[in-house]
């Protein structure tokens, strides 16, 4: 049975690990993002209640 021959198959694993290990992880450890996140503030922001004109209309027409 020569599918059982660790003989090709061994080296085509060697090979492919050595890919994945030396060339891949340079290229993606060089990957820049587009765009830098600025640092957020902790304070909350302040937030106005909204005027609904139309709803004090509406109430107290029930």
């Amino acid at each position: 049975m020569p599918q059982l021959d660790p003989a090709p198959w061994f080296a085509i694993l060697v090979f492919s690990w050595m890919i994945f290990l030396i060339i891949i992880p340079p290229k993606v450890l060089a990957h820049t993002f587009p765009n830098d996140p600025t640092p957020q503030s902790t304070q909350k922001p302040k937030t106005d209640s909204w005027n609904w004109p139309w709803y004090q209309a509406s109430s107290t027409n029930l």
